[in-house]
């Protein structure tokens, strides 16, 4: 029997998947968490999943939610399988086919899968994820229309009724950093802006106005960007 009362989101340690874990611990009384290892060059990311995860354990404000188990799981073949740039320490560039190199086929759809397998076990009704197609590198399987079509197809397969949430499918950077506020004030924006991680490189050794990173990688361009968009609307 699914809940309908619990979430299960997934968690890299990113900025758009430590929003979405606010935003779930707004709406939902339980919520847990999911992280993947597949050997990603910015590995970092999944040390960052513990501070944000502390940082949002306690309910306040509009985070009233309780946090539950976090779930770690090692997808090896993933990284095997995948001559990339987010698994492969090689320039970033784009592919023949218009697309990045950081581009890792069957990604999100192999973790949302799994994460609903999981979500199926622990009776989690609501499956949250922090794809959007808006201020993206364009990956396909971020687009709106490759998580309706998983929503159908899951629970067609596991013949549930799974929601699949994506509440930052259609904001762009800087309207993610304003969610952040509007969720949980200066303390979750600060929060997620000190731990959270998103560059590709897996740099945390340069601290930006807009949190770590190397500063030059397509990831970095976009939340820097993001940032100095919401500051500029927050000071005008």
């Amino acid at each position: 029997m699914l809940n309908n009362d619990r979430a299960l989101v997934l968690l890299s340690g990113g900025q758009d998947s430590s929003t979405c874990l606010a935003w779930a611990l707004a709406r939902f009384a339980e919520v847990e968490t999911i992280g993947f290892d597949y050997g990603q060059r910015h590995a970092v990311e999944l040390t960052c999943r513990d501070a944000i995860r502390a940082g949002m354990a306690t309910p306040s404000g509009a985070l009233t939610g309780r946090l539950g188990d976090d779930h770690m799981l090692k997808l090896e073949a993933l990284g095997a399988i995948s001559d990339t740039a987010m698994t492969r320490d090689i320039a970033i560039v784009a592919s023949e086919n218009g697309l990045p190199n950081t581009f890792v086929p069957g990604r999100n759809l192999l973790f949302v899968t799994f994460a609903a397998a999981l979500a199926y076990r622990r009776g989690c009704r609501h499956i949250v994820l922090g794809v959007c197609e808006t201020d993206y590198s364009g990956y396909p399987d971020c687009r709106d229309d490759a998580i309706k079509a998983m929503q159908v197809a899951l629970n067609i397969g596991m013949e549930t009724r799974f929601v699949l949430h994506t509440p930052l499918m259609w904001r762009d950077k800087a309207a993610t950093f304003a969610l952040a506020e509007d969720l949980g004030g200066a303390p979750l924006l600060d929060l997620i802006v000190e731990h959270s991680h998103t560059c590709y490189v897996g740099d945390r050794s340069q601290r930006h106005p807009w949190g770590y990173g190397c500063g030059e990688c397509p990831a970095c361009q976009l939340r820097a960007d993001g940032w100095r968009r919401f500051m500029s609307a927050r000071d005008a």
